[in-house]
């Protein structure tokens, strides 16, 4: 059941400037967002000593769209070249920009944050960097004065891009596996030292398995982490799995939004995107659920989408296939049609489908 619970500090809450990802090869991971998902290239810069390179991509249109930056280490001591030996490629850095990154650092480690770099002033900004959880960090971005709404550090003010050619508007949500027992704290940390506030709780229980999940939001909501942690006292699964293979917690994966999820799954399809196939009988037992009302079950059958409810509308969702070479990142492709939650219904749905004879299929979390 949601629950809404109001932000611990009262510090203006943060947005999102850009989430970073560390990759062995910039050029690569770019032309896998470009020519597979339709991300727009908005820059490509090299670092003042030549340790790193990074590529900024663009997802949507306007205000609403979201940005991500791709980091290539060239030295060893560089952080992207520390986190690609750790972990291989994911998500480092989720950058939040705030009128004040000063004020806002000193707040944060108040609340207890741990901080990385102290409050400089670089690019004619003012950055700031705290840690967030696993080697994933927060760096506080304040622009420069007269700034656009697309600035990025070291980029500048970024060009309006054109929208999207697959239809992906957004990053909905990230996913976030942290260690059993550290559920709790890190939520308290997001409540304490960003404001953030608690949009929804929830225990997932599938045959032997199990799993507790919080999900937090920044008031700008445009910044929504799906915090999960395993039961132990169950037997292992997916997000253990996670756990092992990634060495510690970080994000499993991206959801990114869209307004038509048939129309833009065949246009990745047609670019190259592989998704998780889904047993048959799913779509059998669908109506034992719900009735879908903007999809046809038959659409949704075809191209392997899963539907779910709440009480406040219906979603439709499908998983990629990871490319990532630990299987540790893939990413989700969402529309909202009212609905706030996050599908939990078809982890139990696609158990149950594989309980009543269907092809055995990966379960998304």
């Amino acid at each position: 059941m949601a629950q809404e619970e109001k932000a611990s500090n009262s510090v203006a809450g943060p947005s999102l400037n850009h989430i970073e990802l560390y990759v062995p090869d910039a050029a690569a991971a770019s032309s896998e967002f470009t020519e597979h998902y339709g991300f727009q290239p908005l820059g490509d810069i090299t670092g003042r000593n030549r340790d790193h390179r990074s590529l900024a991509l663009s997802l949507g249109h306007g205000l609403d769209g979201s940005i991500l930056v791709l980091t290539e280490g060239r030295t060893e001591e560089h952080p992207a070249t520390r986190y690609v030996r750790a972990h291989d490629w994911g998500v480092a850095d989720i950058a939040l920009r705030t009128p004040d990154a000063a004020g806002a650092y000193r707040a944060a480690l108040a609340a207890g944050a741990i901080g990385l770099r102290e409050p400089q002033e670089l690019y004619g900004a003012v950055l700031a960097t705290i840690a967030g959880f696993g080697d994933v960090t927060h760096t506080l971005v304040q622009p420069p004065e007269g700034a656009s709404h697309r600035w990025l550090p070291g980029f500048g003010d970024l060009a309006e891009p054109v929208t999207t050619p697959t239809g992906l508007n957004f990053v909905d949500h990230l996913a976030v596996c942290v260690d059993a027992g550290q559920l709790e704290p890190t939520v308290r940390f997001y409540q304490r030292a960003l404001g953030f506030g608690v949009i929804f709780r929830e225990r997932v229980e599938v045959g032997s398995q199990a799993m507790e999940s919080t999900v937090v939001q920044n008031s700008a909501r445009d910044v929504t982490l799906t915090i999960i942690e395993p039961d132990v006292t169950a037997d292992p699964g997916q997000i253990d799995g996670f756990l092992e293979r990634h060495g510690g917690a970080g994000v499993q994966h991206i959801a990114f939004a869209t307004d038509h999820i048939v129309r833009t799954i065949s246009v990745l399809g047609e670019r190259g995107v592989e998704f998780l196939s889904t047993p048959d009988v799913y779509y059998d037992l669908l109506s034992r659920r719900l009735e879908p009302g903007h999809h046809s079950v038959e659409e949704l059958r075809k191209l392997n989408l899963l539907a779910d409810e709440d009480h406040d509308g219906q979603l439709y969702q499908v998983f990629t296939r990871s490319t990532h070479p630990r299987s540790t990142l893939f990413f989700e492709v969402i529309e909202r049609m009212g609905a706030k939650t996050f599908g939990s219904g078809n982890i139990k749905a696609l158990y149950e489908a594989v309980e009543a004879g269907g092809a055995i299929a990966q379960v998304p979390r």
